[in-house]
């Protein structure tokens, strides 16, 4: 069963292609995803695919119904783009100025399509369901995942899984982790409140600027000096902004940062230690401050049974060379909140580009994959699927499609 459905997914890879270079042309941001949306929708309409849009938003949650029964097995991918402008000298370069898929999330979405038409294929072989979860906003927090999630998407779901085209490994790799995988991402807002006055006259005015360099510098203590270094955490301020004239002592200045962590005691711990050193640091200055931290995903924990299991399945995928565990990785996902509501797990596939001069990192302007990466991922997402319901409905005495 599952040879003649790899080779099915041989014979659409090109569909694959052709699929997520329509979508990279044609990108839209989190929350404005309406195109794209529609473009999920008529692909699961013309096969005949049950589908429910508006889910959460722009979210979109089709359905396969397999002739036997069993257990109903979710899968997620996530369509939402970024506002970079794409510098690829590509003929599938984005189209949408200020606007490109610079993650990876076009081929997440041309991976899940032409899986779910090899699926619904074959849908009298499967022991039970598949739910197909598209996703909008997964880069902008609040994310797609918790408003599709309230609005029903997980409903009879059993387990889900999800992978992410990793550009940073070769295509063939598999990185899996049980756990925490990604980490809590959360930002933050500062205003520093100084006074503003004469470029020649420092000493009558509270200088925004130098004040918020000091904040900077400071909150660098806090992993260094207040985290227990067996732990991870990262704070980094990636925005400052105090524009004025030459001549000109700031008045106000801004700045935005990022919080990314995997336990709550610390999150909770450096959220109030940023607070302490911009209030130690103002009243220094006799300067005010706003703090605004907002908490943004969770960090994504993967359960042990499920990541065993798929740790142990991968391997047995064609093309796929190596299975390795991961280390934890810093950015954020919200797939974490999915892992809150089912069983389930996160993994890695393999999409690095085949030549080195064109690996450039995720969210990175010139960001592209090598597509037969997504091959691999609809191989791998394939294996798990038929491979749980086979082993479920074996440990719970049910007739079997073999």
């Amino acid at each position: 069963m599952l040879d003649q459905l790899w080779s099915n997914l041989d014979q659409h890879f090109n569909d694959m292609i052709d699929i997520r270079r329509y979508l990279h042309m044609h990108p839209e941001i989190s929350f404005q995803e309406v195109e794209t949306a529609a473009f999920i929708k008529k692909y699961y309409q013309d096969l005949g695919i049950e589908i429910r849009e508006n889910v959460g938003g722009n979210g979109l949650v089709a359905k396969i119904i397999g002739e036997l029964p069993g257990p109903t097995v979710a899968l997620r991918a996530d369509f939402d783009a970024l506002p970079i402008q794409d510098e690829k000298d590509v003929e599938y370069k984005s189209t949408v100025p200020g606007v490109m898929h610079a993650c990876g999330h076009d081929g997440h979405t041309a991976t899940l399509l032409v899986l779910a038409k090899v699926l619904n294929q074959h849908k009298n072989l499967l022991n039970g369901n598949v739910v197909l979860i598209h996703q909008h906003a997964e880069e902008y927090a609040p994310g797609g995942a918790l408003s599709m999630i309230n609005d029903g998407c997980l409903e009879g779901v059993n387990v889900i899984f999800g992978t992410h085209l990793w550009a940073s490994e070769p295509v063939g790799k598999i990185q899996y982790r049980s756990g925490p995988i990604m980490a809590a991402a959360d930002r933050f807002e500062i205003i520093v409140q100084g006074k503003g006055g004469h470029g020649a006259q420092p000493h009558k005015t509270k200088d925004a600027i130098l004040i918020g360099s000091q904040i900077v510098t400071n909150l660098q203590q806090i992993v260094s000096r207040k985290v227990d270094p067996v732990s991870s955490a990262v704070v980094s301020v990636g925005s400052f902004v105090a524009e004025n004239a030459f001549n000109i002592i700031a008045n106000s200045a801004k700045l935005i940062g990022t919080v990314r962590t995997f336990d709550d005691a610390i999150r909770t711990q450096i959220e109030e230690d940023i607070e302490n050193i911009i209030k130690g640091t103002c009243l220094m200055h006799n300067a005010e401050y706003e703090f605004d931290f907002f908490r943004g995903y969770p960090a994504v924990v993967n359960h042990h049974d499920e990541t065993e299991f798929l740790r142990k399945h991968a391997a047995q995928v064609p093309g796929v060379y190596e299975v390795e565990e991961t280390p934890l990785q810093m950015g954020g996902e919200d797939f974490a909140y999915y892992l809150q509501h089912v069983k389930g797990t996160f993994f890695f596939t393999g999409a690095k580009p085949a030549h080195s001069k064109d690996v450039y990192p995720h969210h990175h302007p010139k960001f592209d994959i090598d597509e037969k990466g997504m091959l691999i991922a609809a191989k791998t997402l394939c294996k798990a699927t038929i491979q749980y319901q086979l082993d479920y409905c074996e440990s719970h005495g049910l007739n079997l499609n073999k």
